[in-house]
């Protein structure tokens, strides 16, 4: 198969292009480098550099790449908290990119899409664990807001053609990396996560973690979060793939463990398994962060014949690992 993939330099969509040509696929890649990297591109992979929202560039990729297949989107803003700052930069970019892209894609035939949805499209979840069937109706941030919105123009484009095949992948929280060290989490500038500060602080490149919170309702008063494997993300992907090709419509999906670490949880896992020590402190709650968020993934076993099969240990390790080698 012929797989264009949006945002394949970045941490999510780089694994997913290594798994992708590791199962023989062809791959283009299509990323403006603006968060992604070069040298995260599997050297298989074709790549171009371009920006969705202009489309002539995105036009010009079709126009090349003859056959292709099918469409993974990962393109767009992804930080929750500069979400909430900078609005209009969200709902603009992610939006838009997404508009012109559904355009191309019909212009060229080409009707199949994995979209990187998220589970902040839940909001403050009713209880947990979440499940598909949920209200998603509003976030606690404009980030998790772009993705209600596109979530919704896909399924108006699915009811007003369904000869279009979309899966609508709503993740948790990836950490981890490759297994090789060949790519990881690599942030630009401020990381959006809470792993890259982790081993930042690990590697005494910051004094301390800020704890945003300790007194929401969990086990401990920080932040509760599913958190999954990177590469187990990547194989979720492939599946979901493989579940549009074969034509079924339009669905959405969970991809997360089922299990929920606090922020404090995850600090102490990454002590104990990589045997260092990492020191923190508490402030004040982050704009746009509910209490806990873990998955019910029921469903994409069930569907997309899909589960995780990294712990805790994988993933405190292999992000470790992977920044250690590249220092």
């Amino acid at each position: 198969m012929k797989i264009l993939v949006l945002g394949g330099a970045g941490y999510i969509g780089s694994h997913t292009v290594y798994r992708l040509i590791e199962s023989g696929n062809e791959v283009v890649v299509f990323d403006n480098l603006e968060t992604g990297h070069i040298e995260a591109v599997h050297p298989k992979a074709k790549f171009y550099k371009g920006d969705l929202r202009n489309r002539s560039e995105i036009d010009s990729v079709f126009d090349k790449e003859k056959g292709i297949d099918a469409v993974i989107h990962f393109a767009g803003y992804k930080a929750v908290g500069e979400s909430v700052k900078k609005p209009l930069m969200y709902y603009r970019n992610n939006i838009d990119s997404t508009l012109t892209l559904c355009e191309v894609m019909n212009e060229h035939n080409v009707k199949n899409i994995v979209f990187s949805s998220s589970a902040t499209v839940y909001g403050t979840p009713k209880s947990l664990p979440i499940k598909e069937n949920f209200d998603v109706t509003h976030a606690t941030n404009p980030y998790g807001e772009t993705k209600i919105m596109i979530e919704r123009i896909l399924n108006d484009l699915y009811v007003s053609d369904n000869t279009w095949n979309i899966a609508l992948l709503r993740y948790f929280n990836p950490i981890g990396a490759h297994k090789s060290g060949l790519i990881g989490e690599n942030p630009n500038d401020i990381p959006n996560n809470l792993m890259p500060y982790i081993v930042k602080v690990a590697n005494k490149e910051l004094k301390e973690l800020s704890v945003f919170g300790n007194d929401y309702d969990t086990i401990d008063g920080t932040g509760v979060r599913d958190y999954i494997h990177v590469v187990d993300l990547a194989k979720g992907h492939i599946k979901a793939l493989n579940w549009v090709l074969n034509n079924n419509g339009i669905d959405a999906f969970n991809l997360g463990t089922g299990n929920g670490y606090s922020v404090l949880e995850l600090v102490e896992a990454f002590k104990k398994f990589n045997n260092i020590d990492v020191p923190y402190k508490i402030v004040g709650r982050r704009d746009g962060d509910i209490a806990s968020c873990y998955a019910d993934a029921s469903k994409a076993k069930d569907i997309l014949d899909w589960s995780c099969t990294y712990n805790i240990e994988d993933m405190v390790k292999d992000s470790y690992n992977y920044v250690k080698g590249n220092k």
